[in-house]
């Protein structure tokens, strides 16, 4: 595994503590690798779903824009 030094701004390394302290993760590197896991799943959900949009936008279904149905589809989640 690489080793890797890295800083923290204060309320970050703050925040890392207070995980630790929770004993959800046994050291920071657990806790980091966690994270990074979590943001590249993201990414892959976020890819997909730019895919989704773009193939639908070029398929002539909709007029609209990327941002226009993102922000229809966000108004419809939230109510």
């Amino acid at each position: 595994m690489a080793r890797q030094s890295i800083s923290f701004t204060k309320p970050n390394d703050e925040w890392l503590k207070a995980q630790l302290d929770s004993q959800e993760y046994s050291s920071k590197s657990e806790l980091i690798n966690d994270l990074i896991r979590q943001a590249r799943k993201q990414q892959v959900q976020i890819d997909w779903i730019r895919a989704k949009l773009d193939k639908s936008e070029r398929s002539g279904f909709t007029d609209n824009t990327k941002e226009q149905i993102l922000k229809q589809s966000k108004s419809l989640l939230n109510g």
